[in-house]
């Protein structure tokens, strides 16, 4: 049976330890707090605090920390304990390059998931070659679905994906009040939008088409359909939400070059 360690078993990691198990590896799990490491154990994994332990028992690798605390994390770690190693990375903005460099000797691959590895619905961007890549990709299958990016996409898909859940539910939010306000009571407005995103979704993905095809289909001369499309034309809507992802792509990639040039200063030495 091979070994998968998840260094951080924080909410991702969590993730990540149910997906280990659910794929028969035997897991350890590691954590910065007593609180981390009786909650990874429920789950049925090995709980430990020492991550260098973990590396060295295991053939797969998860490095699920936050970003900022890599540093601390690989100085506690030997480097000659990555050799052979696989090493998937969830840290947003470390690059390839520079994990490949910390971790010589390991096959490095980058994975984003999002929240909704919670209901195994995640939608994960992978990135990296090797020949463990059918394992990688088995790994995340098992939290949704998975899609191989070039890693220049990452930061668009931590926006666009990652953040995606946050904005969508902000525009479930805004949907639901609007039918409050028009005399509907909550709970029914909230149930059935979920229920009509789902089909919605559903329906695009069937359709396989452009989806303005599908807004085209709901919209008859002169009724409530462009009725409403006006007032979102009228208020922006769109250009918002293409605004949000825009932005929230910057942030990403800013976030991410400083994240990665103080892990190459503080463990490689390059100014």
């Amino acid at each position: 049976m091979k070994t998968l360690s998840v260094l951080g078993a924080g909410t991702i990691g969590s993730f990540l330890v149910k997906a280990g198990l659910s794929q028969g590896y035997r897991v350890i799990a590691t954590g910065r707090s007593e609180r981390t490491l009786l909650r990874v154990k429920g789950l049925g994994a090995e709980a430990i605090a020492d991550n260098a332990s973990a590396v060295m028992r295991s053939d797969l690798v998860m490095i699920s920390v936050k970003p900022q605390h890599f540093p601390e994390l690989a100085k506690s770690i030997p480097r000659e304990l990555w050799r052979g190693k696989t090493v998937i990375s969830v840290m947003a903005g470390v690059r390839l390059d520079t994990l490949r460099k910390v971790m010589g000797g390991a096959q490095v691959f980058r994975a984003m998931p999002n929240v909704n590895a919670v209901v195994n619905m995640s939608t994960t961007a992978i990135t990296g070659e090797g020949e463990a890549k059918e394992l990688v990709d088995s790994l995340f299958r098992s939290l949704g679905v998975t899609y191989w990016v070039s890693e220049d996409m990452m930061d668009v898909w931590t926006a666009l994906i990652g953040s995606g859940p946050a904005f969508i539910s902000e525009i479930v939010d805004g949907l639901v009040l609007g039918a409050v306000s028009s005399g509907m009571p909550r709970d029914l407005a909230y149930s059935s939008v979920l229920d009509m995103l789902k089909g919605t979704a559903e329906n695009l993905k069937n359709h396989k088409g452009h989806p303005v095809e599908v807004r085209d289909n709901v919209t008859t001369p002169a009724g409530t359909t462009i009725r409403g499309l006006k007032a979102m034309e009228e208020r922006g809507v769109k250009a918002a939400l293409i605004e949000t992802v825009e932005s929230s792509s910057r942030r990403a990639s800013e976030l991410g070059k400083l994240i990665d040039e103080r892990i190459r200063r503080e463990l490689i030495g390059e100014d």
